[in-house]
């Protein structure tokens, strides 16, 4: 099993070993609530003060849960690949398989089509971001995977694409395109796949 990120909550009790007050919990949620939404908006270089004005919280709060920038952007990552995975079965549990196939792979389109700046910060080799590619794989293959054995037990899927398979091409297609409206154009050329992963009509 690969090694879990140091979460967002790990990273503000590493130097004392406590677990953080209820405040300090809800400051460090409020953080990477607000880190996820700057981030979308602004990329991942977005000044510290974008990020704390909409959090409610001071600049030295920020630095004392995150004293360097890539902790906080592999925290907001660890927490999107987490909703995300959790999606799955909620999505599962309340919409036909195709249905919620659809709109899971909509939503997971979100997660890697909104993160401007996102690729070059976590190639750039540091630390904060091992074990992370890891744990998307880890996380978010077996969700899909069940997702896509579900659509096609009832025939709405075709079952020659691994979960894999979906997740590479939904980040390839997800590069940024000048000129384009980036998100926008993404989701339209992710319907596109969906469209091409239904089952084809037998002849």
């Amino acid at each position: 099993m690969s090694q879990r990120p140091v979460s967002a909550r790990a990273s503000s009790t590493a130097s004392g070993g406590r677990r953080p007050r209820a405040d300090a919990r809800r400051n460090l949620d409020a953080l990477v609530e607000a880190a996820k939404a700057v981030f979308a908006r602004s990329g991942v270089d977005a000044p510290a003060k974008e990020i704390t004005d909409l959090a409610g919280v001071g600049v030295g709060t920020l630095y004392r849960h995150f004293p360097r920038r890539a902790t906080l952007v592999a925290a907001v990552l660890q927490h999107e690949i987490d909703a995300c995975a959790d999606a799955g079965p909620a999505l599962l549990a309340g919409h036909d398989p195709v249905v919620a196939l659809e709109r899971w792979v909509h939503r997971y389109t979100e997660f890697v089509g909104t993160k401007r700046g996102l690729a070059e910060a976590m190639h750039s080799g540091d630390p904060a971001y091992d074990g992370l590619h890891a744990y998307f794989l880890e996380r978010l293959e077996p969700t899909l995977a069940a997702m896509l054995t579900s659509a096609a037990a009832v025939g709405g899927v075709r079952e020659d694409i691994s979960a894999r398979d979906v997740l590479h091409a939904v980040a390839l297609l997800c590069q940024a395109v000048p000129g384009e409206d980036d998100f926008a154009y993404n989701q339209r050329l992710v319907t596109v796949f969906i469209d091409g992963l239904r089952t084809p009509p037998r002849p």
